[in-house]
């Protein structure tokens, strides 16, 4: 069994069998990563958007969205846990070489489509706080998750990220606690399906922001950070245990901080009539509204979301383009290097080209929905694959479960395409 070695902790590590919370806490980390990939600044725009825009009626798309992901980030954290291989290894390993170069080529579109809105959402946030124009915010940006990848390990990184978590979540209570929601509808729209007319769009743009194509192969990647010792199949079923606490946690802290999204805009903006078009607009608006503290803490949340989520983004390129030959992550390995600095930079010198940072946000959240049944698919055919897998293949029911959400995913693209015509 190949060692990650970026991720991997002490290999002579000796579970001591010890139980209770200080047990789980050694198995947290991971999903919080994930987490981080969908509180990034795609969804703050698809978010503010929906809450401006339908108030409070597309709520349930995030409940959806999160079920989903919990589902597919489980399921594909058991992927790296079995086999010590992230999705793309498992890809040239076990799918036809040409095929799985194509289906690897589109990830690399959608984890560029990602790195845009989120190096785009960390350089408006420049602009709010410090007037900064977007394309040297841009530049700044990207420089600094560069260096943060390629001068940290992952374990420092986790705390980092962790870090900038717990302040985005604190700074959506503080905001939802000077609104005055109307908690009933929002209850009521968590569960209730509802498609207003010329919605269908920001629907794509919400799932797309929540259920993200590049956070599949970067779960199955950093899972392995908890490896000691996968040839003890003990140590196997306490990893896929103790995973599903994480990812489960780590999903419903991504949920709430997505719906707070939606319910601060639905409160502050829908409800007065006003159409958010732009973030800055939203934190313009913010201020007179709910005060200068509102806005300025608008503007921190929304500069830690960008520069975290370009982080995972840097992660998963890394982890992708790497996988093309057969490699794992791994931040002092050429390939590893180059798909961190590549990706990332072509994201940034896209947002050169972009008039309407806005609806670059947007756009990029529609390009990842579209990707997202591809990716699907590849997971589905690996995790239920014996020869993959091995015992722990899909059971009928998760293959069943999986399945669904593919064509659910599938459904709504083809609802989108529908719209424009």
């Amino acid at each position: 069994m190949k060692i990650k070695s970026l991720f991997t902790l002490n290999p002579e590590y000796k579970s001591k069998h010890n139980h209770g919370f200080s047990e789980v806490l050694k198995y947290m980390g991971p999903g919080l990563l994930v987490t981080v990939g969908f509180i990034d600044p795609g969804n703050w725009a698809s978010n503010i958007a929906a809450g401006s825009m339908f108030g409070y009626t597309l709520l349930w798309m995030v409940t959806l969205s999160t079920l989903m992901l919990i589902i597919l980030q489980h399921n594909v954290a058991h992927l790296g846990i079995v086999t010590g291989d992230c999705l793309a290894e498992s890809a040239m390993k076990n799918v036809n070489i040409h095929l799985a170069r194509v289906i690897l080529l589109t990830s690399i579109f959608a984890v560029i489509s990602t790195g845009l809105a989120e190096i785009l959402g960390g350089a408006i946030a420049l602009k709010l706080l410090f007037d900064i124009p977007i394309v040297v915010g841009s530049v700044i940006v990207l420089a600094i998750v560069i260096v943060l990848l390629f001068t940290n390990t992952y374990t420092k990184l986790e705390k980092l990220i962790i870090g900038f978590v717990s302040i985005i979540g604190f700074s959506f209570l503080y905001e939802m606690s000077i609104v005055s929601i109307n908690w009933p509808e929002a209850l009521t729209s968590w569960v209730t399906v509802s498609i207003p007319n010329g919605s269908m769009v920001i629907v794509m743009a919400v799932l797309g922001a929540v259920v993200m194509p590049h956070n599949l192969f970067l779960h199955s990647e950093i899972i392995q950070s908890r490896q000691w010792n996968n040839e003890d199949e003990a140590v196997i079923k306490k990893q896929l245990r103790y995973e599903f606490t994480d990812t489960l946690v780590s999903m419903i802290i991504g949920w709430a901080i997505n719906s707070a999204m939606i319910i601060l805009a639905a409160a502050a903006f829908f409800d007065k009539k006003i159409v958010v078009t732009e973030l800055e607009q939203a934190q313009h608006l913010l201020a007179p509204m709910l005060g200068s503290k509102a806005a300025l803490v608008f503007g921190i949340a929304l500069l830690f979301a960008g520069i975290s989520s370009t982080i995972t983004a840097g992660m998963a390129g890394g982890s992708v383009y790497a996988g093309l030959f057969k490699e794992p992550y791994n931040i002092r390995n050429t390939h590893t290097k180059i798909g961190v600095a590549g990706i990332l930079v072509i994201s940034t010198l896209i947002i050169f080209l972009i008039s309407d940072p806005f609806k670059g946000l947007i756009i990029s959240q529609m390009i990842l929905s579209i990707q997202l049944p591809i990716t699907v698919f590849l997971q589905i055919y690996l995790t239920s694959s014996k020869k993959v897998m091995g015992k722990h293949k899909n059971s009928t029911l998760m293959n069943l479960l999986l399945l669904s959400i593919a064509v659910i995913l599938t459904i709504l693209n083809i609802m989108l395409f529908s719209s424009f015509l």
